[in-house]
């Protein structure tokens, strides 16, 4: 998917992401670890874009991610949907996560 291709942040609150097949992660102390089988690149997450990751992934839709993470980490919902939605971004640019076709979950 392509930059271009991102829904605006009011859209992408509403929407389900998954992680697709041809990735894997795994988390460790100090990073989470993202691996695309296709490119065959690695990806480095600091701990708590690997825990927004997972949250990202049991959530039916990114404003829900983004509240279970608000309340995680003490801080405003509309910081964390903001941040939510950046890496968001940045996690569809490498073709690590996909938006659910389906709507939300």
């Amino acid at each position: 998917m392509t930059k271009d291709a991102i829904p605006e942040q009011p859209s992408l609150l509403e929407t389900g992401v998954r992680v697709p097949q041809h990735v894997v992660y795994r988390s460790f102390p100090s990073e989470t670890v993202v691996l695309n089988l296709q490119t065959g690149k690695y990806h480095g997450l600091n701990p708590t874009a690997g825990e927004m990751l997972a949250m990202l992934e049991k959530a039916e839709c990114v404003r829900d991610a983004a509240a279970v993470a608000a309340q995680h980490y003490e801080q405003p919902q509309a910081k964390t949907e903001q941040d939510m939605c950046d890496l968001c971004g940045a996690l569809l640019d490498r073709d690590l996560i996909e938006i659910d076709g389906s709507g939300a979950r």
